[in-house]
């Protein structure tokens, strides 16, 4: 999903305060969680079909597209959690990959075994997949966020498109090698106050 230039400050903020949601109490909102993630994921599927010129077509695709992606991750919790657990086994894969393989993509098997071995994992140990999961993966999305605010162009084009993970955590651009680190303590950060607070058993 590719939204017009004028578009793209107000995704970057949706994407910052979406993003400290899942980031700081994804646990005890994910069902919240998985409707935000639905509708971009369901946006960025339906907008890819319209033509890149006509902006009405894009923009109502994405909405339809989104709410359906919504609902349907809303009420498929079980799936969602499965599917959680396969983007992170899918996501270790491409950051053990490129520390060993110098940024080339993983093979398909590795990241197939991985992905399913994350899904399950999911099922036993969901409330702890799904803290780790929403704290990183909320950390990042604030992250992206942030700098398309601050006008960083690659940062920005991410935003718009609706995909976050353009820009790779492990593979940060020149002058931003802060990034991954930042992005590792507010997940450790997030992870820590969802543990400790957000994500409690309550007595």
């Amino acid at each position: 999903m590719i939204l017009p230039h004028s578009y793209e400050f107000p995704a970057a903020v949706l994407l910052v305060l979406g993003g400290a949601l899942a980031c700081f109490a994804g646990y005890r909102l994910f069902k919240v969680v998985l409707g935000i993630y639905g509708f971009v994921l369901g946006a960025m599927l339906a907008s890819s079909m319209m033509g890149a010129t006509n902006t009405t077509g894009m923009i109502v695709a994405a909405l339809v597209g989104g709410l359906a992606g919504a609902l349907l991750l809303m009420f498929a919790y079980f799936i969602g959690i499965a599917l959680v657990g396969a983007g992170l086994g899918a996501f270790v894969a491409h950051m053990a990959w490129g520390s060993v393989g110098k940024g080339a993509d993983p093979p398909a098997v590795a990241v197939i075994v991985l992905s399913i071995l994350g899904s399950i994992a999911a099922m036993f140990l969901q409330r702890y997949v799904i803290v780790v999961a929403t704290a990183f993966g909320g950390a990042w999305t604030v992250i992206v966020g942030g700098l398309a605010i601050a006008g960083d162009r690659g940062a920005a084009r991410a935003a718009a498109a609706g995909d976050v993970w353009i820009l790779y955590p492990a593979t940060p651009a020149a002058g931003r090698g802060w990034v991954p680190i930042a992005w590792i303590v507010l997940g450790l950060i997030g992870t820590g106050v969802q543990l400790g607070i957000t994500a409690r058993k309550k007595k």
